[in-house]
């Protein structure tokens, strides 16, 4: 009925914007899959309290940054799929629980790709199993996220 979006066009579909947009590119997408990336600005505000002296990225930024580089885009390129555009349109993705664990760090300046796969998507409700690894593959955070498109 609907249609795939390319990657370039789903980015634009993404509403996080700067200042709190963690998604720099997606990678790859697929309907079970999507891999985005995000390389933390050093530069970033909350870097000079957390910690001064030896700046570390907030792992609640961090759950939103595998939302918005997995969850958000895999729901948005799912509605689209199924819906005609105008429907898929009034839909926003809102992020609902997550279930994380940290194994790493990530400081300023780190690219991370996110991995997100498709556990469900039913009644636009998305649950994804997603892992976010530095760029030499060390594992920094994974579980499970959850999001639901609600009629903006």
């Amino acid at each position: 009925m609907g249609r795939a979006l390319d990657r370039a066009e789903l980015m634009t579909r993404i509403p996080q914007q700067e200042p709190f947009r963690f998604v720099d590119e997606i990678l790859e997408i697929e309907e079970e899959r999507v891999l985005g990336a995000y390389r933390w600005r050093p530069e970033a505000d909350f870097y000079r309290g957390h910690f001064p002296g030896n700046p570390v990225t907030p792992g609640v930024l961090l759950v939103e940054s595998m939302a918005q580089c997995g969850v958000v885009p895999l729901a948005v390129y799912l509605s689209f799929l199924e819906l005609e555009e105008a429907d898929a349109e009034k839909f926003q993705t809102l992020f609902t629980e997550a279930n994380v664990e940290f194994s790493g760090i990530v400081r300023p300046g780190d690219r991370v790709i996110t991995e997100t796969r498709r556990i469900y998507w039913r009644r636009r409700k998305l649950k994804a199993d997603v892992e976010m690894r530095l760029e030499d593959g060390t594992v920094i955070c994974a579980g499970q996220l959850a999001g639901i498109g609600v009629i903006r």
